[in-house]
């Protein structure tokens, strides 16, 4: 929580530091704009989204989905350990987390490389454009949130531990919303 004296007006109230829901915020709108865009070029190109779609790997990005949903527990329970002042499990659990994102990493990293191979790069078609630019945005917060994970993990101030799980939570449901308009939604 925020120091008594600064009022964030109903930031106060969340878990963690006020100005990491502002970034957040910030975030779900960009990405926002993303999945409009992609939305309304899909409805454009149906033919061309459908045929591209469908050279997209679904089981990877479900596993991926799997490890974000994982890591995004171990994340909350990291929390929950913090609360109950066991700072070596709060640890674990932000290791656990961390390396649960590692292995996000790894399968989206693999499946460009796979795509590469194939000849889909950023320039291929609007599908390809936006399906990099939304997937690769999302791996960059993931970059950044294991950073954030890190730092948390080692000063796990209650404060810390619970801005850094809210912004990895935040990585979490990206992904849970842009798995399902990007991969499965025909």
């Amino acid at each position: 929580m925020s120091d008594e004296s600064e009022n964030w007006g109903a930031l106060s109230d969340l878990p963690g530091n006020p100005l990491m829901w502002v970034l957040i915020l910030s975030e779900l709108l960009v990405f926002g704009a993303f999945f409009a865009a992609f939305s309304v070029s899909r409805v454009l190109h149906p033919a061309m989204f459908l045929a591209d779609q469908l050279r997209l790997d679904r089981l990877a990005g479900g596993v991926n989905t799997m490890l974000l949903l994982t890591s995004g527990l171990a994340a909350a329970l990291a929390v929950n350990a913090r609360a109950a002042g066991d700072i070596r499990r709060c640890r674990l659990w932000l290791g656990g987390a961390a390396l649960l994102g590692l292995g996000f990493l790894g399968v989206k990293f693999a499946e460009y490389a796979d795509k590469a191979a194939q000849g889909f790069g950023i320039e291929s078609d609007t599908f390809w454009t936006l399906f990099y630019l939304m997937t690769g945005f999302h791996a960059a917060h993931v970059i950044l949130g294991l950073v954030i994970l890190g730092i948390v993990a080692a000063k796990p101030s209650r404060e810390n531990v619970e801005t850094g799980a809210a912004f990895w939570h935040m990585v979490d449901l990206i992904w849970v919303l842009l798995y399902p308009i990007v991969y499965l939604i025909r």
